[in-house]
């Protein structure tokens, strides 16, 4: 199962993301072909006859407009996740086999603070480059239905993304020990 029916794109609002992290375009693009691959999801992502997926890289003060306008939280976050698919299609064409539509459909949007996430990894010991990835992965989970509300779906989801990970080489990053 491949991606390649996903047309990715990837806007660069902070222009600090291409000093910190030149290859994050590539970085998406392989985390992406690893949530199709590990997940039953990817299955029936891989059948859609066209996919879009977009990715924002902006800074905190960006970020911090979109999570006070859709969360309530006046704070930076390190990503947002906004879904275009409604639960209720999600489960038709991921969990239902509802026949799929021959229209372009997108799975949303993902958006990452550059200030946050490089933060957060300095403060964690991991490397930029796995805590972006483990981001990802997590914002495209999101994109398809998982979500951490409850301890029994934060553990699916954690579950989930630490075996993702694991086929890029990223160790556990729920696992304080881990760099």
């Amino acid at each position: 199962m491949t991606a390649d029916n996903i047309q990715l794109d990837i806007n660069l609002e902070e222009t600090g993301w291409d000093e910190e992290l030149p290859g994050a375009g590539d970085l998406v693009q392989r985390c992406l072909q690893k949530v199709v691959a590990g997940t039953a999801e990817g299955k029936v992502l891989a059948e859609f006859p066209h996919l879009e997926l977009s990715i924002l890289l902006t800074g905190d003060k960006s970020i911090q407009v979109l999570n006070r306008e859709y969360r309530g939280k006046d704070k930076a976050t390190n990503v947002l996740s906004f879904p275009a698919l409604s639960d209720e299609e999600i489960e038709d064409y991921f969990h239902r086999g509802a026949i799929l539509p021959d229209y372009p459909v997108s799975l949303g949007d993902i958006i990452l603070a550059l200030e946050t996430v490089k933060s957060e990894a300095i403060s964690s010991g991991k490397s930029l480059e796995n805590h972006f990835c483990h981001l990802v992965v997590h914002g495209i989970l999101h994109l398809l239905g998982y979500d951490h509300q409850n301890d029994a779906d934060a553990e699916e989801m954690e579950g989930l993304e630490k075996a993702i990970l694991g086929t890029l080489g990223i160790d556990d990053p729920y696992d304080e020990m881990s760099t």
